[in-house]
């Protein structure tokens, strides 16, 4: 798993995994999202392959890559408790912020259409 986290600690591989949600792309394809230059492409590419983070397929003189989620499963199930605690303190702030605020105070007008 350290070697999925050093491998999207790089931006234009999170960004070409952020394409690749999309549906699977052509080398050509992600030059032309990303703006990096083929070889750079290339390379990011093959190591996100290596990660096991995206798989390629032959089409006729091309290579088509598409997203491999299983390491990122991996990552999730390893962030699972630390949501679970960030979740916990955010709801404890929620609910001091809730006793601690003054209760809403009705409009002017709204007093004025209760009076007969």
């Amino acid at each position: 798993m350290l070697d999925t986290f050093a491998v999207l600690a790089e931006p234009h591989r999170r960004e070409i995994l952020n394409r690749l949600r999309e549906g699977e792309a052509s080398v050509g394809q992600l030059v032309d999202h990303s703006g990096l230059s083929q070889p750079a492409v290339s390379k990011h590419l093959r190591i996100l392959r290596e990660a096991g983070l995206v798989v390629a397929r032959p089409e006729r003189q091309r290579r088509v890559y598409q997203l491999d989620v299983k390491p990122l499963r991996e990552v999730d199930a390893w962030l699972l408790p630390y949501r679970r605690q960030w979740s916990a303190a955010l709801d404890r702030l929620d609910d001091h912020l809730a006793a601690t605020r003054p209760p809403a105070r009705r409009p002017a007008h709204a007093n004025e259409q209760e009076k007969p």
